[in-house]
């Protein structure tokens, strides 16, 4: 393999190490907040979830990132370095923040703009990209329905309930939580997958896209490793900026977000994690009362859900220009 491969590959990892120190918090924000566990037995238990997940679903997303969003044989490998260093930059800035923003808007963003600049309009290919802008953009939306009308339907369940249902909500997010770090580690750790067997692709080492087995192993493995670590700035955004997290709605957060993403996950459509916990929070306290959420926090998730996509295009795209002038 040459040199720009094992970049390739490196930032990849990097990336998807990040996209678990990013994204921990929301698969373990709530169950923290709720008391249920321990903050790192949540995190010790989400990282073993993260990892075994992409082995329990298949790989469909990363067939989605890797074949249907750009020309494979329009690209270079420099497209690909510029693609990871820009989702990375942004990565590491919202970290830094402390706001939940998309990992995978900035993957795709980073992509979109490296590709445009790198072989331009006509790599992408606009039905694929069209399908994952979708896919990114509705499953927030399907996430506070969901985060709602199952919030409602528990209540309605359990109307004639005592308070010791408290104790079945705490001790039922070992599954649910369980459930949330399967369908993230499947989804997310796919993104990676998808990255690093196009370049493969690209770099003549296979000669058609089929995700190596190493390559999964990688992958999961270094998602799983950014989970252990966790983001606690972000623990503290998910877990109790929106309002106070009862069991209750830790409970139904999380059973929300698991179907919302292992659903896409198995149908091969790459969606954010941030955005669907985020949004199953809002639904689910919404749920309750629309005053309960304090919605300026919302407000200042959602705009970082927008720029996103176009900030990490723009320095895909400049790096990608940097990049030429060394050649």
């Amino acid at each position: 393999m040459s040199l720009q491969l094992y970049i390739v590959i490196g930032l990849a990892l990097t990336f998807d190490f990040l996209n678990g120190v990013h994204d921990s918090s929301n698969i373990v924000a709530t169950m923290i907040a709720s008391r249920a566990f321990r903050p790192n037995t949540a995190l010790g238990l989400t990282a073993v979830a993260n990892f075994l997940g992409p082995f329990l679903f298949g790989v469909a997303v990363a067939t989605t990132i890797g074949e249907e969003v750009a020309q494979s044989d329009a690209l270079n490998l420099d497209v690909l370095i510029a693609c990871l260093f820009g989702a990375i930059v942004w990565n590491l800035l919202t970290w830094f923040l402390g706001i939940p923003s998309s990992s995978s808007h900035a993957l795709i963003g980073g992509m979109v703009g490296a590709v445009l600049a790198g072989a331009g309009v006509g790599a992408i290919k606009l039905h694929g990209l069209e399908k994952v802008v979708i896919a990114l953009f509705t499953s927030p939306l399907l996430g506070f329905a969901c985060g709602f009308l199952l919030t409602r339907l528990i209540y309605f369940l359990i109307r004639n309930a005592t308070p010791n249902i408290n104790e079945f909500f705490k001790r039922g997010q070992l599954v649910t939580a369980l459930g949330m770090a399967f369908s993230h580690g499947t989804n997310d750790a796919q993104k990676t997958m998808g990255i690093i067997t196009l370049s493969l692709l690209i770099g003549g080492y296979i000669d058609s896209f089929k995700v190596p087995m190493w390559v999964i192993a990688l992958s999961a493995g270094a998602i799983a490793l950014g989970t252990a670590l966790g983001g606690w700035k972000l623990i503290r955004t998910l877990g109790g900026r929106f309002y106070k997290i009862r069991p209750i709605h830790s409970f139904s957060t999380q059973m929300t977000s698991s179907i919302v993403i292992l659903g896409a996950s198995i149908l091969g459509l790459p969606v954010s994690t941030s955005q669907v916990v985020s949004s199953a929070i809002i639904g689910v306290g919404s749920s309750e009362s629309f005053g309960k959420v304090r919605w300026s926090v919302a407000e200042e998730i959602v705009m970082a859900w927008f720029i996103t996509i176009p900030a990490s295009a723009l320095v895909s795209a400049g790096l990608y220009w940097v990049i030429l002038q060394f050649h």
